[in-house]
């Protein structure tokens, strides 16, 4: 197994034991018993209060009196909802089978930045390849492209072999991740790979020790390897392309990559979502997933609230230039890899 992977099961098995030392109370299966239920694991166990600043204890004040014995089971699921959207967190979900709630408003609240055909249609021509997931080409700059939509894609090493050896005589390399809704870490490790030379410290994990809101091990550091077995690496300059939708493992990747010296990020602030999941259930059987691990990046620092593109390198998608072919974010991109 993978380190990282390892160190995320390890959290796991430890997340599991320090749950069993502070365990919650029996709640009966009604109104009130589920609604206590749901407030409290999350109170026990999710990771990023202090990051939401999100007074728990007051968000319960504020939702407990609504509950009662004569609502009905939708009621108490939106009840619940609403109560959850206070963390703000794309990774929290209640799910019940007639609903899942989910937390929109981290990318709805915020330009869409990307346009599938704009790319395929203006600058390919629709004369772009493909393998695997991987959508890639060669820009009229000399600059190649490949576009990778969902870490929950597998990424196969000839795949990756492909790409690299059918852009290799270009100057630099746009991956873009807009829209990336995350996926597979492991995927972020196999891509990461191909851009590193030597061991690399890609970030720390660490995981709740107690019920206490600030009761955490100290973080854990994991590093990557370079791609191994004479595949092939990548050391021309690299900008990676993001919105606000590149998020969880994406966010991840953006967050490694930033970090490497020949890469720039360029687009818009990505929506975040740094932690590792954790799932648990309600006595009437609804289940909860939440975020009980978090991951920091090489620095130590949290990347829950997103990550900023490189100094100089913001902009979003102008939709009257897209009326007439451009993608000024791509076009940012390829003019920055031109100048270097």
């Amino acid at each position: 197994m993978k380190r990282l992977l390892h160190i995320i099961y390890l959290s796991a098995a430890l997340l599991a034991v320090a749950s069993s030392c502070h365990e919650l109370p029996d709640y009966d299966n009604d109104r009130r018993g589920n609604f206590d239920a749901l407030w409290s694991i999350l109170d026990q166990h999710y990771c990023f209060f202090a990051e939401k600043d999100v007074d728990w204890d007051d968000v319960y004040s504020r939702y407990s009196p609504r509950v009662s014995d004569r609502m009905s089971a939708e009621e108490l699921f939106n009840l619940c909802a609403e109560m959850l959207d206070e963390l703000q967190d794309g990774h929290v979900n209640l799910s019940a089978p007639f609903n899942t709630s989910y937390y929109r408003k981290w990318w709805s609240d915020y330009p869409q930045n990307y346009d599938e055909r704009l790319v395929q249609q203006h600058y390919f021509n629709f004369n772009y390849r493909s393998t695997g997931a991987i959508d890639y080409g060669i820009l009229e700059q000399n600059v190649g492209y490949m576009r990778y939509p969902s870490f929950e894609y597998g990424i196969g090493e000839g795949n990756l072999d492909a790409v690299l050896n059918y852009v290799a005589t270009c100057d630099g390399l746009i991956i873009d991740v807009r829209d990336n809704g995350g996926g597979n870490l492991t995927n972020v490790e196999t891509l990461v790979a191909r851009f590193i030379t030597r061991r690399t410290l890609v970030g720390y994990i660490s995981h709740k020790t107690g019920p206490g809101h600030d009761q955490f091990s100290e973080p854990r550091a994991f590093h990557y390897n370079p791609a191994a077995g004479g595949h092939l690496l990548w050391g021309k300059p690299v900008v990676v392309l993001t919105n606000r939708s590149t998020y969880s493992a994406a966010n991840n990747f953006v967050s490694i990559m930033k970090l490497l010296p020949q890469v720039y990020i360029v687009g818009a602030t990505t929506g975040g979502g740094s932690g590792m999941p954790f799932s648990s259930e309600l006595p009437c059987g609804w289940a909860v997933r939440f975020s009980a691990c978090s991951v920091l990046d090489a620095t130590g620092a949290s990347t829950e609230a997103g990550v900023d593109p490189t100094d100089g390198c913001a902009v979003d998608l102008d939709p009257i230039a897209a009326l007439s072919g451009r993608d000024t974010m791509l076009d940012r991109a390829i003019d920055l890899l031109t100048s270097l």
